[in-house]
């Protein structure tokens, strides 16, 4: 079965990575320019290094249709540069999973698919896609609705380890991204995280930097740019978030669920 993912970014690659596993045909579109802050665990970073590793399954750039063929023969997930999604159109997948992430809903419709799922607020399901994920951390997150629409966004990130606005890192001003630190080092509060052109951005809490936009990469004025975790465990910069896990099962079950004309 044929499943194209919209967005290639932390949450979305852990809906990839799921269904990976679980022997789905898994395709991916991204923006020519991602802006995924946990990088090493989004499939995103094909479109800048060419190939991406998450975990144990890997991703390539491909261009065309052969290249799709043979990266598919070869066990990876291809990764489209396509804002459009027009390969959505072009292959007619079986399930259409819009993963992107924008709080809104950028052009997905529920003709796209047998089955098109939406992930988090933005979507209605009933009406622009068969299903909606919860992406809420707490009691609802993974959740699969089939009627109505996921909590709105707060603008607050979730609690993780005590913190919630203080663990961002956003950017002071429009301009281009200078990262201090890489994913993976240790940081005090305090100490220099990166620069906007010339613009220091400090680390508010003490943690690990979990995630950093990549050197270069043009940002807007309070755009997040990178994210501390204080648990300090490095294995979480590496590996795919117990969020992203949640929600690719709520992916899986919809999928199921809508295949085996089990929903009511």
């Amino acid at each position: 079965m044929l499943v194209v993912i919209k967005g290639a970014g932390d949450i979305a690659s852990g809906i990839a990575l799921r269904l990976f596993h679980a022997h789905f045909t898994v395709m991916m579109t991204e923006i020519a320019v991602p802006t995924a802050v946990r990088r090493t665990v989004s499939f995103s970073e094909a479109v800048i290094q060419g190939r991406a590793v998450v975990e144990d399954v890997h991703a390539l750039l491909v261009q065309d249709e052969p290249a799709m063929q043979d990266a598919l023969a070869a066990g990876y997930i291809p990764v489209f540069v396509d804002p459009a999604g027009r390969v959505v159109k072009r292959f007619v997948p079986e399930v259409v999973v819009d993963g992107i992430m924008a709080k809104r809903n950028l052009g997905t419709h529920i003709d796209d698919a047998k089955v098109v799922i939406g992930v988090g607020p933005g979507f209605t399901a009933g009406i622009d896609c068969h299903a909606v994920i919860e992406t809420m951390r707490g009691h609802r997150l993974g959740r699969v609705i089939t009627q109505g629409s996921a909590l709105p966004n707060t603008g607050i990130p979730g609690d993780i380890g005590g913190y919630t606005l203080e663990r961002l890192l956003r950017a002071p001003i429009g301009g281009i991204f200078e990262p201090q630190r890489n994913i993976g080092d240790r940081i005090q509060k305090g100490e220099l995280a990166a620069m906007v052109s010339g613009h220091p951005i400090y680390a508010k809490v003490e943690g690990i930097v979990r995630g950093i936009l990549p050197h270069g990469i043009p940002v807007t004025s309070g755009m997040k740019v990178g994210d501390v975790d204080p648990r300090c465990e490095e294995s979480h910069c590496f590996t795919v978030s117990d969020k992203a896990l949640s929600v690719a099962g709520g992916v899986l079950e919809a999928i199921l669920c809508f295949t085996q004309g089990r929903v009511n």
